[in-house]
């Protein structure tokens, strides 16, 4: 992949729209996130509830997201990415003027979690399959690349400014979070590409053909559950607003800095990414990243000391954008169009099960063991799934390039 491949990367007018209104739309979830979690430890100081917040937002995903691919593949992506940010704006709204008004309540919080989980449903299976439609298939890997780049970016910028925000009360933040939504879902508005919708009537095999697709291809079967299973195990983002007011005793602004760490060395690798692409070796480097994951989620469960747990989770996102590079690039290489949808929708599920499921499952063994021995017996495992995976899935241990 040679240097001009970037300017003629910038050159794909509906590419960087795309761009722009993901960074913006994940800019305010992330905001959005970060408020509702303080909020809710606010209200009840518990961890299960953390966990519940979680949970709530996983289990309508589970249920949507397999008929969410099929629609990405028969639909108009653009549209459906922008009515999930306009659902996202409803969200932030109802907040905002719940806690102008004080009748914010954990029943409230937990049901329009309900309405982010349906929302990202259907989110996630059309943005990952809209990128490949927007470049040519030789600036894939570079365009994934870019992308995390501005994913990143919102991941670094949103919990840190919706931290700063939150200073001046929730409903700022959630004021913020109204308008970037609104504006990522015009953005979506104006992007455009050559649809072709599907012809075939919609039918349970036609659903479940992602599924199936997946568990034949071995590569892409341990690329997704090797995600899944080590941001399920090690994933401590439902603890941090524990982490930073009883053990590193910070307030909301050191919340941000918090869930911004991982983001910030998430950026510098994919930065370099983009500049230097995978070329050999991928399926160790995927595995090797998922150990330095779980070595530096152990560091953060014992750290507490602000600058070291900073760092340790930075490393984690380091770790973790080279998951997230490989892991995309394989998908979209060894998918073809008309199955992305579905097989993103797959992937989707992975995805939510790793974050929201594991926000749950940190919380439920946060309240039985404490906070570190959740985070602690978190990392262990994940570093015993790398291992696991060597023997499991040995054609994505040799997988030698990204294209198949």
């Amino acid at each position: 992949m040679s240097d001009i491949d970037m300017p003629r990367l910038f050159q794909q007018t509906p590419f960087v729209r795309f761009w722009m209104a993901r960074v913006t739309g994940i800019l305010s979830n992330q905001m959005l996130m970060l408020a509702v979690a303080w909020q809710m430890y606010d209200l009840t100081s518990s961890a299960w509830d953390l966990g519940l917040v979680g949970l709530f937002q996983f289990v309508p995903a589970l249920l949507m997201t397999l008929p969410a691919g099929h629609l990405a593949d028969r639909l108009h992506r653009a549209r459906i990415f922008a009515s999930c940010m306009a659902a996202q704006a409803t969200v932030a709204l109802v907040l905002l003027a719940s806690t102008e008004f004080s009748w914010t309540t954990r029943g409230l919080i937990l049901a329009l979690s309900v309405v982010l989980g349906v929302a990202r449903a259907f989110q996630m299976p059309a943005q990952q399959a809209l990128t490949p439609l927007l470049v040519t298939p030789s600036l894939l890997q570079r365009a994934i690349s870019v992308s995390s780049v501005g994913l990143q970016i919102a991941i670094v910028g949103g919990p840190a400014l919706g931290g700063l925000l939150y200073g001046a009360g929730a409903s700022t933040v959630y004021l913020a979070c109204l308008a970037l939504s609104v504006v990522s879902a015009a953005f979506t508005f104006t992007v455009h590409y050559q649809h072709t919708p599907a012809q075939r009537a919609a039918t349970l095999a036609s659903v479940f053909a992602g599924v199936a697709f997946v568990w034949r291809r071995k590569v892409l079967l341990g690329a997704m559950s090797l995600d899944l299973f080590a941001v399920l195990l090690g994933g401590a983002t439902a603890l941090l607003p524990i982490y930073a007011r009883d053990i590193l005793h910070t307030g909301p602004e050191g919340l941000g800095l918090l869930r911004a760490a991982p983001a910030v060395g998430a950026l510098l690798v994919t930065l370099l990414l983009v500049r230097f692409p995978l070329q050999r070796h991928a399926g160790y480097k995927l595995l090797g990243a998922v150990g330095v994951f779980g070595l530096a989620t152990l560091v953060f469960g014992v750290s507490t000391h602000f600058g070291l747990s900073m760092l340790a989770l930075a490393i984690t996102g380091a770790a973790d954008s080279i998951s997230v590079v490989t892991r995309q690039t394989l998908m979209q290489m060894d998918t073809p169009d008309e199955m992305r949808g579905r097989v993103s929708a797959v992937n989707s599920i992975f995805i939510g099960a790793s974050n929201q499921l594991g926000e749950f499952e940190s919380g439920a063994t946060a309240a039985l063991w404490g906070p570190v021995g959740s985070v602690v017996v978190g990392g262990l495992g994940t570093l015993v799934i790398a291992l696991a995976w060597l023997k499991l899935f040995p054609e994505l241990a040799r997988r030698d390039r990204l294209s198949s």
